[in-house]
């Protein structure tokens, strides 16, 4: 009877730990989603709404990949970049010479997909009504005509203030690099081949409705946008907060348009110019 007895109570014991392991603690985290939306507002460095201007052509690309190299929350419109709460600081290198970001280190994500989770105990309690976010990479297909003929290129668009680049895939084809590329650099992947490029200095659309009282470094492409209802962080959350950045892609691909048939032409052995890939606004949504 003694040994029933330790049995049982050795076997209870086993059961007791496994369920404890099992069962780990409830650790409530900051859940943060990137999205891509084209129906979304197309808006300007300013923060207002932008058409398309005069000349100009545009369409919305169909999206692999994105990655950010900053995440911001923001008190109030008041709140200077930096002086926030900053949730998200990729890893930077002196490789290439200046600072930049580290490309090797990135973290890319589908649009959709989960790019960071924060323990709710390590941020800062309060309320808050903005968010900052820097992109720095972006993987996209677009549409352009060859002698009138439809065809699939794939982009992958650096938009980070200077990325050192040892290398990167395009769809099927790896570029090397292994150099520092400011704000704008480019490569492109079609069935002829592969070629890259740089946009001029301040040609990346970066949004920024507190451009007047909270404005932003030239060529850091930290997009601003804001809550619909403030976002309250009190320190005694019992379950996940999952936030959704929701980027416009609404004709975020815009080029010269020399025939006006609102189409991107590259035939004739000249393409027509892009002159922008910079995302066009951020709506931050607290999902649940």
């Amino acid at each position: 009877m003694k040994n029933l007895f330790s049995l049982i109570l050795l076997l209870y014991l086993v059961n007791g730990c496994t369920s404890s392991d099992e069962n780990p603690k409830n650790d409530p985290k900051l859940i943060v989603k990137i999205e891509v939306d084209p129906e979304q507002v197309r808006l300007g460095n300013a923060g207002t709404a932008a058409d398309i201007p005069s000349g100009h052509a545009g369409q919305n690309p169909v999206f692999h990949q994105i990655a950010a190299h900053y995440l911001e929350l923001v008190p109030s419109a008041n709140t200077f970049l930096g002086e926030g709460e900053i949730l998200y600081h990729a890893a930077e290198t002196e490789a290439g010479g200046e600072k930049a970001i580290d490309f090797s280190q990135s973290k890319l994500v589908a649009p959709g997909e989960t790019f960071l989770e924060i323990p709710l105990k390590s941020i800062q309690s309060g309320t808050y009504e903005w968010v900052r976010m820097s992109l720095s990479y972006q993987n996209f297909d677009v549409t352009f005509y060859y002698n009138d003929q439809p065809f699939t290129g794939t982009i992958a668009s650096f938009v980070g203030f200077n990325t050192y680049i040892d290398k990167y895939l395009l769809k099927t084809e790896e570029v090397e690099v292994k150099a520092n590329r400011k704000q704008g650099y480019w490569g492109l992947e079609t069935l002829a081949g592969v070629v890259t490029g740089q946009s001029p200095e301040g040609a990346t659309t970066v949004p920024n409705p507190l451009f007047e009282t909270s404005p932003i470094p030239q060529g850091s492409c930290v997009v601003t946008g804001e809550f619909d209802m403030p976002l309250e962080i009190t320190g005694n959350e019992t379950s996940d907060i999952i936030i959704s950045m929701s980027l416009s892609i609404n004709k975020s691909f815009e080029w010269v348009d020399e025939n006006n048939n609102g189409l991107w032409d590259v035939g004739n052995g000249q393409a027509e110019a892009v002159v922008d890939m910079g995302l066009r606004g951020l709506v931050p949504k607290v999902i649940e």
